[in-house]
């Protein structure tokens, strides 16, 4: 019989396709987490203490900032220490740690996404009570955007607290609810039904709500298209933007775990693999910043403000 009382800890395989080349992915990976915080950090401080942007749709993009910060530090910290480590073993208590916070940064993220496609449609089908309606409803949102993946995460995170393991390697550079699950010494097949059903819960409200929304802006502007119209249209591109590279995301994760192409070079299941906790931080602010033109004339000055004190000095 197993003692599968010493498992403690799990062991991350995936890290063993970067021997000889730490140092590099070291970098690599310092680099796109101090991106990450710069660039966020810098987001969430302009809407902060700029006034002009003390706007509902700022407040939930600032939220997608303090999310990606979240994620990130959820994820990089742990991978930069197990790069430098030899042994590539994450305590199980950890472990279960990292699941509840990733999983949970990926379902706040697309009920973010799902929020700012709420803000957009009153925006752009009821703009004359656009303040009224947004500003009684923006505290709540912000509030639920985080409650709600919280707390429907548990659904299935707690009887996996309850799982005892007989086996310890997970063929990955984090820990992951579903890889987890299958070294369980135990049948988990009623868990995986659950965690299938959890899913709808996961995404089917978000991507209702975003599917809803859009397609009620496209009715409201094909019925009467004007100027006002296209300029509010034209703050909807960013939120596209970030909603198909995150679902992009998603979909390479999804595709890359459960058919395991072990056909594809390392770096290429890597990059599978961490994109969608990656890129999205990294790239929304890059993306609002450069689509939406107050917080890009914002960004400038500050950008101008700091090398004239510099020449100054």
């Amino acid at each position: 019989m197993t003692n599968v009382s010493r498992v403690t800890s799990v062991h991350l395989s995936a890290y063993y396709g970067m021997e000889g080349l730490k140092p590099m992915y070291f970098c690599i990976f310092l680099f796109v987490y101090i991106a990450i915080i710069t660039e966020n950090v810098l987001l969430i401080r302009l809407i902060y203490h700029e006034k002009a942007l003390h706007e509902p749709m700022y407040f939930l993009l600032c939220n997608l900032g303090v999310n990606g910060l979240y994620g990130s530090t959820a994820l990089l910290p742990a991978m930069l220490t197990n790069v430098l480590s030899h042994s590539y073993d994450m305590s199980l208590s950890l472990c279960q740690t990292q699941i509840y916070a990733l999983y949970t940064c990926v379902i706040t993220e697309f009920t973010i996404l799902a929020a700012m496609s709420y803000d957009r449609y009153v925006a752009i089908c009821h703009p004359l009570h656009y303040h009224t309606i947004m500003s009684q409803k923006v505290c709540k949102l912000i509030i639920f955007t985080w409650l709600y993946p919280m707390t429907i995460f548990l659904i299935v995170f707690i009887p996996a607290l309850q799982l005892q393991f007989c086996q310890r390697t997970i063929e990955n550079f984090y820990c992951v609810h579903y890889s987890l699950v299958r070294l369980s010494c135990t049948d988990t097949s009623v868990l995986n039904i659950i965690g299938l059903l959890a899913v709808v819960l996961y995404t089917g409200p978000q991507l209702i709500m975003i599917f809803y929304t859009y397609v009620q802006i496209l009715r409201i502007c094909m019925l009467s298209f004007n100027a006002s119209k296209l300029k509010a249209l034209r703050t909807c591109i960013p939120h596209l933007i970030a909603i198909v590279n995150y679902s992009i995301g998603c979909f390479l994760e999804i595709a890359q775990s459960r058919l395991k192409p072990n056909y594809l070079p390392f770096n290429t299941k890597m990059f599978l693999s961490l994109y969608f906790l990656i890129f999205p931080p990294l790239l929304n602010p890059v993306i609002y910043g450069l689509s939406i033109q107050i917080i890009r004339v914002k960004l400038l000055r500050i950008l101008q403000r700091k090398n004239g004190q510099t020449h100054i000095k």
